[in-house]
């Protein structure tokens, strides 16, 4: 009987091939036109937070999600602050998101004075479980002429935060409902969507205002970069106004009315990333291939399962997920050391909020489902460059 670990090595060599140098987990690929569009960049002077390439790049990213407003940010961190400042959360405001996500969600909801209040996720989509959410509401929540509060802590549950994990489209049609029903405001951090759809509709485009991402590690890259989704003009233009600095426009002079946030995208950064808007269809399309590539060459490996795309979705592809069958960190963890020894690296999911010394206070829901996806999940090699172009 072989070993899981050296089945998982076997299936990912057949994929991807041998290793000669370490294969990452998921890197950028830059070609002639990345590198011209920089140096047009830096020819036209505009290389900061101004000029054709922060507007083209915003248009460009309008055209790809359908969102009918774009603000294009420094990161994706600062667009997802920013969308829970346009919801409405203030200091003190619980906002209900999953404890399985990167840290950087949580630290937004921190940014704006209020508390985290983690719930649960689906082992199947990663994402929060909307059934679960709903039951655990009609617990904790009492409804007020000004909304739900937390009947436990006395605060008001002011927003919904639903996060797109590893580019799995979350079930938004069914946390709009539970958001409808409970008076939360919806926001979504789509940081590694990007390309991602459900029910026929780009993620980050369900709530008040979403988030997109373009770090270096994600499906295209600005060299960092983010961006604020809206459908709502007003909403659009507060998301302007608090990205730069709530400067007042007209006049010589500099009048602020509010504290505002030097959050504007870099024309450098834009530049970038309209050249690599250009190549995203292609670069989706070879991702997608890989991920058929893995599905087939673990179908036939006992006691593991590839994360799939959700029947009413579709998925970027940003990383491929392997499930244990087994909830067990220790097994997890021999398969990423074994993988990471035969030079492909692997990781594990992010460690939940609720177990971070910052966070681990916070009010929460039994997290089965968090948990389980913890113990289980390895992050396979997922860059496109693995498939020729």
């Amino acid at each position: 009987m072989t070993d899981i670990a050296d089945d998982i090595v076997g299936a990912i060599e057949r994929v991807i091939g041998p290793a000669a140098t370490p294969v990452p987990l998921h890197e950028p690929e830059f070609g002639a036109a990345d590198h011209a569009a920089v140096q047009d960049c830096l020819a036209s002077g505009w290389v900061s937070s101004a000029g054709h390439y922060v507007e083209r790049f915003e248009q460009s990213l309008a055209g790809v999600t359908a969102a009918r407003h774009v603000v294009a940010v420094i990161n994706g961190t600062a667009a997802l602050h920013i969308c829970l400042r346009l919801a409405g959360v203030r200091p003190g405001d619980e906002v209900l998101m999953p404890s399985l996500t990167f840290v950087a969600s949580a630290n937004a909801v921190s940014y704006c004075g209020a508390v985290a209040h983690f719930v649960d996720s689906d082992p199947e989509r990663l994402a929060i479980d909307p059934n679960a959410l709903g039951a655990y509401l009609e617990f904790i929540s009492e409804e007020t002429p000004d909304g739900a509060i937390n009947r436990v802590t006395g605060r008001p549950l002011r927003a919904l935060l639903a996060v797109h994990v590893l580019g799995v489209p979350a079930d938004m049609e069914a946390l709009q409902e539970v958001a409808t029903r409970y008076r939360l405001a919806l926001v979504e951090d789509a940081a590694e969507s990007l390309g991602s759809y459900v029910a026929g509709r780009h993620t980050g485009t369900f709530g008040i205002a979403g988030a997109l991402s373009f770090n270096g590690n994600k499906v295209i890259t600005a060299g960092g970069g983010g961006a604020v989704l809206t459908n709502d003009l007003e909403t659009a233009a507060r998301a302007r106004h608090l990205t730069t600095t709530a400067r007042l426009e007209g006049g010589v002079g500099f009048i602020h009315d509010e504290v505002g946030f030097n959050y504007r995208l870099p024309g450098l950064n834009a530049a970038l990333g309209c050249a690599q808007l250009e190549a995203l269809s292609d670069c989706l399309a070879r991702k997608r291939q890989l991920a058929e590539r893995y599905a087939a060459a673990f179908d036939s490996i006992d006691g593991v399962t590839l994360v799939a795309e959700p029947v009413d979705g579709i998925s970027n592809h940003w990383l491929n997920g392997l499930m244990l069958d087994a909830a067990d960190p220790a097994l997890r963890d021999r398969v990423i050391a074994t993988t990471n020894d035969a030079g492909y690296l692997t990781r594990p999911a992010w460690t939940p909020m609720h177990l971070l010394p910052m966070y681990r206070d916070c009010p929460r829901m039994a997290l089965p489902g968090a948990e389980q996806i913890f113990a289980s999940l390895v992050c396979l090699p997922s860059s496109a460059r693995l498939v020729a172009a």
